[in-house]
């Protein structure tokens, strides 16, 4: 049986470095890092996600504020919005809490956040530099995977990964960050045949497909690591006791709030891999806390800060 690589004991070292270089730069500054977030419709996790991060950055030191628009909000006014924001010194970093109302069309409200202030590391310019493998701003997601990699000394370079999962936010920047530490990336989707066969061959594999347990010990490699992006609803009694037994704390979970978490990667994939990240407390703290990290390099950035 492998071991988890659970992601909360570095996402709270990153935090804490955070901070404490947060306190500094209030006293030698008398300024902090500015975030604002904008969120459009009344999409329930989003309100949650968005509440997440403001705790953390009250927690941190840093200002935070949230802007919320109607559903129907004019794609004009809400890029008025972001110039708006762009424009303001007391702002560092705009995100743009995804995904939007199915009207709009995402990429280009994206883009008309000025990349030194786009926090989570999607606007085309900052995808570009890290195709090139120049500093900017990067996805949080993708850089917290690395980091937890990096923390443990798992080796990337000359490694096979697989990514199952070809999004903007996820698998296409992480396909780049991997390439740039020297691994060697197969992107897989929906179309890729013999889809279990490819996976099994890696050395990291990585689910972000966003299909619960929908990566099963087939598709893993004796003595892999297996890191699991996925964020799913598990709302059936009889599924739960099926992937999870009679775990009490799931099965409380699905009594108070009507659901248990449950990632892409099936829970038996703990048996035959080396490491799996839990969900919850394996990637999802990373991407909170590379989120604060990206707003307070955005703040340094934008001061010419070492």
């Amino acid at each position: 049986m492998g071991s988890w690589l659970e992601g909360k004991t570095l996402a709270k070292k990153i935090k804490e470095k955070v901070k404490n270089d947060v306190a500094l730069y209030l006293k030698q500054k008398k300024e902090v890092p500015g975030l604002a977030a904008i969120l459009v419709g009344e999409n329930r996790a989003s309100k949650i996600y968005l509440r997440t991060k403001e705790r953390n950055c009250e927690r941190l030191g840093i200002h935070s504020e949230i802007l919320c628009f109607p559903k129907d909000i004019e794609a004009s006014l809400l890029k008025a919005k972001i110039e708006e924001l762009n424009s303001r010194e007391d702002v560092d970093s705009i995100l743009v809490q995804l995904p939007l109302p199915s009207l709009f069309n995402a990429p280009e409200i994206i883009a008309s956040i000025h990349p030194e202030k786009d926090v989570d590391g999607v606007h085309p310019f900052n995808l570009g530099n890290l195709m090139m493998n120049q500093e900017g701003l990067k996805p949080c997601t993708p850089l917290g995977i690395i980091e937890l990699l990096k923390s443990r000394e798992i080796p990337i370079a000359g490694k096979r990964v697989v990514i199952i999962g070809r999004s903007r936010l996820v698998g296409k920047p992480l396909a780049a960050m991997v390439t740039n530490e020297n691994g060697t990336v197969t992107i897989c989707h929906s179309k890729t045949e013999n889809l279990p066969q490819v996976s099994s061959e890696a050395d990291i594999l990585v689910g972000a497909i966003g299909r619960g347990a929908f990566i099963t010990p087939e598709f893993v490699k004796p003595g892999a690591v297996v890191v699991d992006v996925g964020m799913n609803n598990l709302t059936d009694k009889s599924k739960v006791e099926q992937m999870f037994g009679q775990d009490e704390k799931r099965l409380k979970d699905l009594r108070e709030k009507g659901y248990t978490l449950i990632g892409d990667v099936h829970p038996q994939v703990i048996d035959k891999a080396e490491f799996l990240t839990p969900v919850p407390g394996g990637v999802g703290p990373l991407t909170v806390a590379m989120l604060m990290k990206n707003t307070l390099e955005a703040f340094k950035q934008r001061r010419n800060l070492a």
